[in-house]
């Protein structure tokens, strides 16, 4: 599906915030495509799309996971928004015929993942770094992103799992499956 068709879906199910979010991560992913010269088609698209489920309501996420078969682990069942990259990547299968790669780049644009590609990356540290966002370290790893996206993920890693620490939360298991084959495999 064309990129305006993906984009004027995803801003009728989205508040005006969410959408603005939308559109600053799809920014990022550009301009982190164009540095690590991946798609840029590919990049715009799962940036635009990663949170086309991100507001739906918490009784609708359950009974979409349950419907269509994906599965909810206990952090999701406490944390239910967690279940909106599961959620965004099936409907951007379905909906807009996403390739595999870019399906995988939604799912784990929230907790990282194992094996993450290239594309996964870039979403992920765009979600986190978009001209939306404003956080004491943002300019750190935004230019962390451009020296080595591992790192930037990483340091935002890091970042995710002290504040679960600090709030008592639990900790989703692919956020540390990510953290321990980035530690394994780079540093």
């Amino acid at each position: 599906m064309e990129l305006e068709k993906i984009k004027e879906q995803v801003k009728n199910v989205l508040s005006e915030k969410r959408f603005y979010h939308s559109v600053c991560t799809m920014k990022q992913c550009e301009l982190l495509a164009k540095h690590y010269g991946i798609d840029l088609e590919k990049a715009r698209k799962v940036g635009i799309a990663h949170d086309i489920a991100k507001e739906m309501p918490t009784d609708e996420k359950l009974e979409y996971a349950k419907s269509h078969n994906l599965s909810v682990n206990d952090v999701e069942k406490s944390s239910p928004t967690l279940l909106h990259a599961k959620i965004g990547a099936d409907i951007c299968k379905e909906k807009f015929n996403f390739s595999q790669e870019m399906v995988q780049a939604v799912y784990q644009h929230t907790t990282g993942g194992l094996n993450m590609s290239l594309l996964a990356k870039i979403l992920f540290v765009a979600d986190g770094t978009g001209d939306d966002r404003n956080w004491e370290d943002l300019e750190y790893v935004r230019n962390l992103a451009i020296e080595d996206i591992d790192k930037a993920i990483l340091y935002m890693l890091d970042f995710t799992i002290k504040e679960c620490l600090s709030k008592n939360s639990l900790i989703h298991l692919d956020t540390i499956i990510c953290r321990n084959e980035l530690m394994k495999n780079n540093i």
